[in-house]
């Protein structure tokens, strides 16, 4: 009875999608993964556990998604994978069917494809398999899915290969032959998460002939067996038709709830009606927004953003609740529905708030999975990855998504307890944050990407701030709200840009088109505008609207030209726009808070129009987990979130002729835009809910009611939001506070003397100073009236009081350098690299494990040479380069130094040669001293550091040069 019952109400199903609109059929999953989108074009549900896909790619970073349109082999169909990131990871449990002898290699089992056989809309993929000319297709549910591979006609000895070794450093794993039919087993990886669980349960519908295992080199028969290195080969008894069909459920807990997934997914249903399923739950969330109007590729390119959107997070527990938290151990969720893979960094600023539109539930849920989170692990999710935390990316941005739900009326959470988790955070001393507290910012060479970081923990303060006085603490609000204000400290009024310290001086030579270690993947134009909380604060900085507006327009008029590192996610430029990463995403919206809104509507039309096609290379970047497509579906409808934590969406101009949201609240919000000729994207005039509406921004509760916007677009600019009043707000008001002070030496070395000075930008506040030297370290501080000198190594500190509840101090410490020797350096050094000189490697201060900090030289691909100058003869008893190690950003330990000595400068003679005897094997930074005590007289000595490269086998990026890296030459 139960497989009638089942197949009428698969009937019924595939009957009632007849009758539907299929918005699936506008889906392109093969948009994004070709290019740097990352994506991948196989099965999943909507937020599913599983995603079943090929994989074609074994590693490097356009292969983080484990598939690459440029590619023309696969290596199999594995079950998991991330949609869109930078870093790989997941490609979990590869099964790979096969005709013929067994093949354990990758390289012999994999096989070539066409991508004329390939097949793929949401829910579904197929593809035919070159090799055996096997037809592979695939379908999933939320935590299980199904392959179904069909041999050349007369095959009844079908093979499927299953290799648990694929891609990832595998710390463990098991596999268990139950019966005839049935396999299952676990995998614990490290790739990207530092120890990923995943276990598995696989039901076949034919009976496994004959099974083989292979660990250690060595083929086993066992029926269980256990190690890091397994593969499995079975051979089926297929019936007619030659089709092996593999039902496969997967779990972060155990077996068992792997098992239990399966049976409660998809069970033992049909091949069709499993997909009928996924087809009709895509259907489901692609119809929340429905089109009409713009060409058949841009509607194919906004239902596939808005497919991307809904692929992560993915769901993270059993269907009994169960999953496995930050601290490793399982919990139950019984109140929510429990989540994983967050990349906070990106989705904060467009994804999140897109979802309290389509899904302020699951909102709620993603919601509760950090403060489970919080209380399981000790921490909200900074960039979190089955249940590890991967600290990747900065700032903690889970705030500002806990904070616009919030502010939303999305309130199934406990508030008091995320007001408590983001104040954890926020007052712990990671990656920078005492520094940031204690004087305002942060210097690069006290934490790397300093300036990133100061910008973004103020917007995330700001979002405390905001929780703080909504549940009506108002000490912790002044607390928030003067840290909000720190992106003061870093705002250069001289340059018109945000610029990097070293201690308490700005970092020279500044060019705001490099990409050095200063800031997160971006350079000083990409993070200049990184003040959404406080836009008129900032506009007040650069001297008022006209000059804010002059420096946009040098954004995106200037060249698209970077200098300094290569930086694959700075792409899709306009001028120094880059919409292929992040942190410009909200750029183009800003000209609405100056009063030139076509300005806006220029840009996002160029950007909406160029940078999303539906081809593989459709996105301009990584997807990012879908806040690439998120930026394009809010866009398109004419809106963006400048601010998240605000309310407001900032117009822009909408593509389509009509898009109508459809609520959870079952309410319906309709924009339409009317246009007087095709292409026309000028804002004219807008009614809202049929009466007129001036303003160029909307409120986030006016969408929530349900409504009509309706825009007339014409061929010019257009008077809308231009006038007084009629643009968004961005302010605070509150507790303002002003730039630390800083000073304005160049360098913190000399040689006999230094003149001290000191500037601030409000010359009404007092400043204090204290000079700390050796032997006197209760110095008085004294009120700053012009410079003063310094004839000893000191340390200044500054000190401005903006009340009593926030005093905030800045150290600068001035080196004197030794006047006995000088360092000249015969090698060419990095230009990121330099230390400031050639005269740090002689100041006796010596660079840290921390090598983003600018302490360092480095040597790519080079050997160091230097030659250092006593000034006259005199007896050396030690010479040596003090130098580090840290093999994953490619640095290396020299292989040996050898060191010379000289009377005259001309004839060298070699004194001593030290080899290198720590190996490239840690994983963490290391520091040594590499050198050897001499009995000799010299005046000069040349130190020789040959350089550790190439990486080694085993390292991700083996043969390539590595960095020298050489902090200071030490001669006694």
């Amino acid at each position: 009875m139960r497989p009638l019952l089942s197949l009428f109400a698969f009937l019924l199903l595939t009957t009632d999608l007849v009758a539907q609109k299929d918005y699936t059929q506008l889906v392109n999953p093969f948009i994004g993964t070709g290019g740097h989108g990352h994506t991948w074009p196989g099965a999943s549900m909507p937020f599913g556990m599983m995603q079943l896909s090929p994989d074609t790619r074994m590693d490097d970073w356009d292969g983080s998604g484990g598939y690459h349109y440029s590619d023309s082999v696969i290596y199999g169909f594995s079950h998991t994978h991330l949609s869109g990131t930078g870093i790989p990871d997941y490609c979990d449990l590869l099964l790979m069917p096969f005709t013929g002898a067994v093949k354990w290699a990758n390289s012999d089992y994999r096989s070539p494809f066409a991508h004329s056989s390939e097949k793929a809309s949401p829910g579904y993929y197929e593809v035919r398999l070159k090799k055996g000319n096997i037809l592979a297709q695939l379908t999933t549910a939320v935590r299980s899915g199904m392959h179904q591979y069909t041999f050349p006609a007369g095959t009844t000895n079908g093979g499927l290969l299953i290799d648990l070794v694929h891609r990832d450093q595998v710390l463990d794993a098991a596999l268990e032959k139950v019966d005839a039919y049935t396999l299952r087993g676990y995998r614990r990886s490290k790739s990207w998460a530092s120890d990923q669980v995943l276990y598995f349960y696989i039901r076949f519908d034919s009976p496994i002939r004959s099974y083989a295992v292979r660990h250690g080199g060595r083929e086993d028969s066992a029926a269980a067996i256990q190690g890091k290195d397994l593969q499995a080969a079975l051979r089926f008894g297929l019936a007619a038709g030659g089709q092996l069909r593999c039902r496969v459920g997967i779990s972060g807990v155990s077996m068992d709830g792997a098992q239990a997934n399966l049976d409660g997914e998809v069970g033992r249903k049909p091949f069709a009606q499993v997909r009928a399923e996924a087809k009709a739950a895509w259907n489901k969330e692609l119809s929340k927004i429905d089109i009409a109007g713009g060409s058949h590729d841009q509607q194919v390119a906004f239902y596939t953003a808005l497919y991307h959107t809904n692929l992560v997070p993915n769901i993270y527990q059993d269907r009994n609740g169960d999953y496995r938290g930050t601290d490793g151990k399982v919990h139950n969720a019984r109140r929510f529905q429990y989540y994983s893979v967050f990349s906070l960094w990106d989705t904060y600023r467009a994804y999140h708030p897109l979802m309290t539109i389509l899904n302020p539930e699951r909102t709620g849920d993603w919601i509760n999975t950090f403060l489970a989170q919080y209380e399981d692990g000790g921490m909200l999710p900074v960039w979190e990855l089955s249940g590890n935390e991967t600290f990747c990316m900065i700032g903690y941005h889970s705030v500002p998504v806990i904070v616009d739900a919030w502010q939303k009326g999305i309130r199934n959470f406990d508030a008091q307890l995320a007001l408590k988790a983001a104040r954890s955070y926020a007052e712990s001393d990671r990656f920078g944050l005492a520094y940031y507290r204690r004087q305002g910012y942060i210097a690069n060479n006290q934490e790397h990407e300093s300036v990133s970081k100061t910008l973004e923990y103020a917007y995330d303060d700001w979002c405390i701030a905001q929780l703080a006085r909504g549940l009506g603490q108002d000490s912790l609000y002044r607390r928030y709200i003067r840290r909000a204000q720190h992106y003061r400290n870093l705002f250069d009024p001289g340059t018109g840009h945000m610029r990097g310290k070293l201690d308490a001086r700005w970092h020279s030579p500044f060019d705001p088109r490099e990409i050095n270690n200063f800031f997160t993947e971006g350079n000083s134009w990409h993070y200049s505008f990184a003040v959404p909380q406080d836009i008129e604060g900032l506009i007040r900085l650069h001297g008022g609207r006209a000059a804010f507006g002059r420096q946009l327009d040098e954004l995106f008029a200037t060249s698209s030209q970077t200098t300094g590192r290569e930086q694959p996610d700075v792409t899709g430029l306009i001028g120094q726009y880059a919409q292929g990463n992040e942190p410009s995403h909200h750029m183009a919206y800003l000209y609405n808070y100056i009063g030139r809104p076509s300005r806006t509507q220029e840009l996002v039309h160029r950007i909406c129009t160029e940078f999303y096609r539906n081809r593989p290379d459709g996105l301009i970047g990584n997807e990012d987990c879908g806040q690439m497509s998120a930026w394009y579906v809010l866009s398109a409808l004419g809106m963006y979130p400048v601010c998240p934590g605000n309310n407001d969406y900032v117009f822009g101009t909408p593509l389509f002729d009509k898009a109508t949201i459809r609520l959870e609240n079952g309410k319906t919000f309709t924009i339409s835009a009317q246009r007087a000729a095709p292409g026309d994207f000028y804002v004219q005039s807008a009614r809202l809910n049929g009466k007129p509406y001036s303003y160029s921004y909307l409120l986030h509760q006016l969408i929530a009611a349900g409504g009509t916007l309706d825009f007339v677009l014409g061929t010019k600019p257009g008077k809308l939001g231009t006038g007084s009043g009629e643009g968004p707000i961005s302010r605070i008001t509150d507790l303002q506070t002003t730039a630390v002070p800083y000073f304005v030496n160049e360098t913190n070395r000399f040689r006999d003397s230094v003149l001290v000075r000191v500037a601030q930008q409000d010359s009404s506040r007092p400043v204090y100073y204290r000079v700390v030297e050796k032997g006197n370290e209760d110095a008085r501080s004294r009120r700053y009236t012009g410079p003063f000198w310094l004839r000893q190594t000191a340390t200044v500190f500054l000190e401005e009081t903006y009340s009593k509840e926030q005093n905030l101090v800045q150290g600068q410490t001035f080196y004197k350098i030794p006047t006995d020797r000088t360092v000249t350096v015969q090698s060419k050094v990095h230009p990121l690299y330099t230390a400031g000189g050639d005269e740090a490697l002689v100041d006796s201060v010596f660079g840290t494990t921390n090598w983003r900090a600018g302490d360092w030289q480095s040597y790519f691909g080079n050997d160091f040479e230097a030659t250092v100058d006593l000034k006259s003869v005199r007896p050396v008893s030690y010479a040596g380069v003090h130098v580090l190690q840290d093999p994953e950003p490619w640095i290396l330990f020299p292989r040996e130094v050898i060191i010379s000595v000289s009377e005259d400068g001309k004839t060298f003679r070699e004194a001593a040669r030290v080899a290198n005897t720590i190996g490239p094997g840690a994983e963490y930074a290391q520091l040594q001293t590499l050198g050897s005590p001499l009995r000799v007289q010299a005046r000069y000595i040349r130190l020789k550091a040959v350089n550790g490269g190439p990486l080694p086998p085993g390292h991700r990026s083996a043969g390539q040069p590595a960095h020298l890296f050489v902090d200071e030459v030490l001669v006694r």
